[in-house]
């Protein structure tokens, strides 16, 4: 155990105390790595002054910080509004530091600048995806007991719907509320004190079912992963312009949209919708050098390479879900660029198994980030050997801290995060992605991983995408099912069926091909573009019942 792991915490800025209140007991957090020096953060951080203001310090107020399609602001015209929205908050909303803000938007500078104002008042960020519904609002903003709202307008309504009883401030923009607020603020305001362990942000999980998790992490936290990640892997320049289409509420979007671009004085082009038909025409206008986003836009992306300028770009990060070969492969043939692959978790706030360029295995994952380590245990938490699946189990300068949610103990084992993911540790040490723990298909005593399936089918030029996953069988206990969207021009019919299970048994062991392949016209899908499993598990129990 590391020495975070018995340090007390430094004095909080937070007169209201919840979040610290609420962190997990000391001996269930994992142990945090900060030896390296550049995680060597001061006691006293306040990281929107970082990311934000440390650029105008360095001469770079006039570069473009956010260009969208309604505006462009430079750092110091960003640094303007936040100014102004943290001292609408802390002047006419009755906000005091560690305050929990819910924020409800697409990406555009309004997100952006009310995030920075929420971190520099010493707030705690609650961001949310524009699909939430009014019930898994509420989940979060009782869980959270949330005092202040801050909504694009066009997204207010399931708010307003939402059951909290704590909600005292729900404010708009996009209808002049806010701005006109705004308008008549000051434009100057001086950052809280806040402790580099003071939590900034809660993060909730994406998860499938049950109580939403939150995700708890500090002001050092947001430094740590552009200091790891993005400084030791991506390595970005303030040249680069980055794009891409995750959501802000989703930590992958946060980082590779903001935060990592903001930590080297970058630029970030933000769209409110950024489907993977319309993102090559986006890259072209803009001349993007760095995309982030998931592996099925890169595969419809690649598709698409032909009729768009893409040669700007330089770096293109995969995470959301595995990266099939396939795929990679496809994108490397249509722009000769290899995808940077990388394994996250909203608990580990962003990527801590990747590759450099230089380093790229195709279909690995990659080695663990500078600054983390990782290994594959069984169920006891032993490490097992090279080769052998189990448990990705990793320790890093950042990890898990729920919100009061006995789950804590699950994620957090012998002081390692254990992320849900079956791996594979090859004899040089890369990771190679089997499946999610709960995507494992045994069937008559074998160990299929669904993934694995779906990167056979999709080397074959009639799948567009594909979705495995196991259905109840009373013979084999279950089979492999495959959820299959063709290509136009291939017939839905059991001779394309036929073709497809005995193309899978070429491609791996025959044992894994798909007794069961369902011919569909679209794949459950999150805001973020992961494929919901979870959706075709349930309908396959669906349809066997019937």
């Amino acid at each position: 155990m590391d020495g975070m792991m018995t340090a007390a915490l430094a004095p909080s800025a937070h007169r209201d105390s919840f979040a610290r209140d609420n962190l997990p007991p000391r001996e269930q957090w994992p142990v945090f790595l900060l030896d390296r020096p550049e995680f060597q953060y001061p006691a006293r951080l306040n990281c929107a002054v970082e990311l934000l203001d440390r650029n105008i310090e360095r001469g770079r107020g006039d570069h473009p910080a956010l260009v969208t399609p309604a505006e462009t602001l430079t750092y110091r015209e960003l640094a303007d509004r936040v100014n102004r929205i943290a001292n609408v908050l802390t002047t006419q909303l009755d906000f005091v530091p560690g305050n929990r803000v819910l924020l409800r938007s697409a990406n555009n500078a309004w997100m952006v600048a009310a995030y920075f104002a929420v971190l520099k008042a010493g707030g705690v960020v609650v961001a949310t995806m524009p699909l939430l519904r009014a019930k898994e609002l509420g989940q979060m903003l009782r869980k959270a007991r949330i005092s202040h709202a801050l909504c694009d307008a066009r997204l207010a309504e399931e708010l307003r719907k939402a059951d909290a009883p704590e909600l005292r401030h729900l404010v708009t923009w996009g209808d002049g509320r806010l701005e006109a607020m705004c308008d008549i603020a000051c434009a100057e305001f001086a950052a809280c004190d806040t402790a580099a362990d003071d939590v900034c942000l809660i993060g909730f999980t994406s998860g499938s079912t049950g109580e939403p998790k939150g995700t708890m992490h500090f002001h050092r936290d947001m430094l740590a992963i552009c200091d790891g990640y993005s400084a030791q892997v991506l390595r970005p320049e303030p040249s680069d312009v980055f794009i891409g289409s995750p959501p802000l509420a989703f930590t992958f979007g946060l980082g590779g949209l903001v935060l990592f671009p903001f930590r080297v004085g970058a630029t970030a082009v933000l769209l409110e919708k950024a489907p993977p038909e319309e993102l090559p025409a986006q890259i072209a206008q803009h001349r993007a050098t760095v995309c982030f986003t998931a592996p099925t836009a890169y595969r419809v992306m690649a598709g698409l390479a032909s009729q768009h300028d893409m040669s700007s770009l330089r770096k293109c990060v995969s995470a959301g879900e595995a990266l099939p070969k396939p795929v990679f492969e496809a994108w490397q043939q249509a722009t000769g660029l290899k995808l940077m692959d990388g394994i996250g978790a909203t608990e580990m706030l962003h990527i801590f198994v990747a590759a450099r360029e230089d380093q790229i295995r195709p279909g690995a994952t990659g080695l663990p980030v500078p600054g983390y380590r990782a290994r594959v245990v069984d169920e006891d938490g032993a490490e097992v050997p090279r080769g052998t699946p189990g448990r990705l189990a990793v320790q890093g300068p950042t990890g898990c801290r729920y919100l009061a949610d006995p789950r804590q103990a699950q994620y957090v084992q012998h002081g390692w995060n254990i992320t849900g993911d079956t791996y594979v540790q090859d004899e040089d040490g890369y990771f190679w992605y089997q499946a999610r723990n709960d995507d494992m298909i045994i069937s008559a005593g074998y160990n299929i991983a669904g993934p694995e399936v779906e990167v056979a089918l999709l080397t074959h030029p009639a799948v567009r995408e594909c979705g495995v996953v196991g259905a109840p069988d009373g013979e084999r206990g279950m089979v492999v099912r495959a959820y299959v969207v063709l290509h136009p021009g291939h017939a839905a019919d059991d001779a394309t069926a036929k073709a497809l299970q005995d193309h899978v048994k070429r491609e791996i062991a025959p044992y894994k091909y798909p007794r069961s392949i369902v011919f569909v016209d679209t794949l459950p899908r999150t805001e973020t573009g992961k494929l919901q499993r979870f959706a075709l598990r349930q309908r396959a129990q669906q349809d066997t019942a019937a």
